[in-house]
């Protein structure tokens, strides 16, 4: 088993809610504390884009694609991101992936389906 392991993945339809999480309990507190944490996504035949970035310091990052629908967080205590996820659409299909500095995890698939 990896650094990272991400869960929360699933099968749902169009306005549905999900939450991912990631898992980082074998990286030390002082690297996950400080780290970039970040959820990229790569839907089948396209490239893989980062969806929202949460930086050791200062404010979140989304993507456009995602504003006002998706939330990242983070609980230092249990070394875990999430990827809070409301109003899915088709679009937001792929293979999600969580990073925390260079460590990444090996993906949980969200599929969004009519």
């Amino acid at each position: 088993q990896g650094s990272l392991v991400e869960s929360g993945g699933g099968l749902v339809q169009p306005g549905d809610s999900l939450t991912l999480s990631c898992a980082a309990s074998r990286l030390i507190t002082s690297v996950f504390n400080p780290s970039d944490k970040s959820w990229y996504r790569q839907a089948p035949g396209k490239q893989r884009e980062l969806v929202a970035r949460l930086p050791g310091s200062g404010g979140a990052f989304y993507t456009d694609s995602v504003k006002g629908r998706f939330t990242i967080s983070r609980d230092n205590a249990r070394k875990r991101i999430f990827l809070q996820m409301s109003n899915l659409k088709p679009e937001d299909t792929a293979m999600y992936y969580c990073t925390i500095g260079t460590y990444w995890g090996q993906g949980t698939q969200v599929t969004v389906f009519s």
